[in-house]
């Protein structure tokens, strides 16, 4: 009943500040916020908004079997987000953009337009799900299902709290939202690391020695190459994963477009990028604290990673406060890359897709469409879920956003034209031939291809592209045809 009662009262703050951003708006509002959103708050919100509930659930789990190694690829997130600021951001901006997938279109054709949309929709509808699964899972297995509530119950009333709260102003009311719940999110944090370090019997300086002391805390791994946490692997892999999902990804863009010029949309980037290290840092060393007390206490760790954190704050171990402050926290990271995933969504349809940006109804209508399809988006992933949660992710980001990146890659770098008519279908083979490739690798000599998945896919699409735009697969395709 407390979680139930935080959980609604939480959804009351949120639907306030609904009602006070969105007294009158159209689809200008909805799509760009009017181009009046302050940087510094697009900044604050966007660190809430892209690390979400996978970040509060799963990080802290992941020190249990790989350390500290993820840290690796923070560093590379960093380089990531200097990239879309000054290569990226100057297109968008100057070609006053409402989606980017439309500079697709102007520098390849429409057939290449359409398929990074239908991509985008394809990976950020699967990846949205992924994450709010999260939230809905932990609600089930600690709330409602000792209680008699079917699953697909809990998801549904979840999905339709973020729909009423963003159905009037999208990323207008988003900004101020996502600012609120950032600031719950890293309050909830670090006041459950407090009590945790409390329970240990540390001082706040003793517990930085113990965590640096423990083995848990190894960042680098340079020994071993075939590894997946290999360091040039995890840092590679951290830069291209922000290029494409933040760079290529209309829903991280959309806030970033809504700031007054470029140089707001710069600042706002770069202050964000930062951020990742040390946040990711402190859900990481609330990990090693976590397994210090579970020793300290006599009980097992998790065989999953994802259930670390929940096994203490979701069953009152830690006391009530901590149950609410979890609460609070997994509901701040979820609801604010939820509910902007389903407004980047409705916006990518109604603009791409449909091609009618100022049809407001059809913008009503889309935005239950997609609420719909992300419901069924996470019932699905419960269903088909074998692996931790983030890590389920980032291989889904492989194959998903490979295309997306080749695409983009190959516009940018490239003066040549490509066969527009064939991009479909490259996009489409591109990550089944990635697919393949990793199968043989894997039964040939064991290496298990990992995160840089994204960056085989993004080559191979970029290499279709450029054998087509060559002449001689446009010829074999006339062969076809005829």
């Amino acid at each position: 009943m407390l979680i139930l009662l935080t959980v609604f009262g939480y959804f009351a703050v949120l639907l306030c500040f609904s009602r006070l951003t969105t007294r009158r708006s159209d689809n200008d509002t909805f799509y760009r916020g009017n181009r009046q959103s302050p940087w510094y708050m697009v900044a604050f919100g966007m660190v809430g908004a892209s690390i979400s509930g996978i970040t509060f659930v799963s990080v802290p789990g992941m020190a249990i079997k790989t350390d500290m190694t993820y840290l690796q690829m923070c560093l590379g997130f960093i380089l990531g987000y200097f990239i879309v600021a000054f290569v990226l951001l100057p297109f968008y901006y100057r070609l006053n953009l409402t989606t980017i997938y439309a500079w697709l279109g102007r520098r390849l054709g429409r057939r290449s337009y359409q398929s990074g949309a239908w991509f985008f929709l394809l990976s950020k509808m699967t990846g949205a799900a992924v994450r709010f699964y999260v939230v809905c899972f932990i609600l089930q297995r600690f709330v409602l299902g000792p209680v008699g509530v079917p699953f697909p119950l809990t998801v549904v009333v979840m999905v339709c709290l973020i729909w009423l709260y963003t159905r009037r102003g999208g990323i207008k009311t988003l900004v101020w939202t996502d600012t609120l719940q950032t600031a719950c999110m890293f309050t909830a944090l670090i006041l459950i690391i407090l009590h945790v370090v409390s329970k240990l019997g540390f001082t706040p300086v003793e517990a930085l020695s113990a965590i640096a002391a423990d083995a848990h805390s190894r960042v680098f791994e340079f020994d071993d190459w075939m590894s997946r946490q290999y360091f040039w692997k995890q840092f590679l892999s951290g830069m291209f994963v922000t290029i494409v999902m933040t760079g290529l990804d209309q829903d991280m863009m959309q806030k970033n477009l809504t700031c007054k010029t470029l140089r707001d949309a710069q600042k706002d980037m770069c202050a964000y990028g930062f951020a990742f290290l040390p946040a990711n840092a402190l859900f990481l060393g609330l990990g090693v604290l976590l397994m210090m007390l579970a020793r300290q206490q006599g009980l097992a760790l998790p065989t999953q990673g994802d259930d670390l954190l929940p096994m203490f704050a979701a069953t009152g171990r830690l006391g009530t406060v901590v149950v609410v402050l979890f609460t609070i926290g997994v509901l701040a990271a979820a609801f604010s890359s939820a509910d902007s995933a389903l407004t980047a969504l409705t916006t990518c349809f109604c603009v791409d897709i449909c091609g009618k940006p100022t049809d407001e109804r059809l913008r009503r209508k889309a935005h239950i469409g997609v609420a719909v399809v992300f419901t069924l988006f996470i019932m699905l992933f419960k269903a088909l879920n074998s692996t931790s949660v983030i890590d389920a992710i980032y291989i889904l980001c492989s194959y998903t956003y490979g295309p997306l990146l080749g695409l983009f890659a190959y516009g940018l770098l490239t003066r040549r034209p490509t066969r527009d008519r064939m991009v479909p279908y490259i996009c489409v083979a591109s990550p089944l031939l990635c697919y393949a490739i990793d199968s043989l690798t894997l039964a040939a000599t064991g290496y298990k291809f990992g995160y840089e998945l994204l960056m085989l896919n993004g080559m191979l699409t970029f290499a279709g592209l450029w054998v087509c735009g060559s002449g001689a697969i446009p010829a074999l395709w006339r062969c076809v045809e005829e």
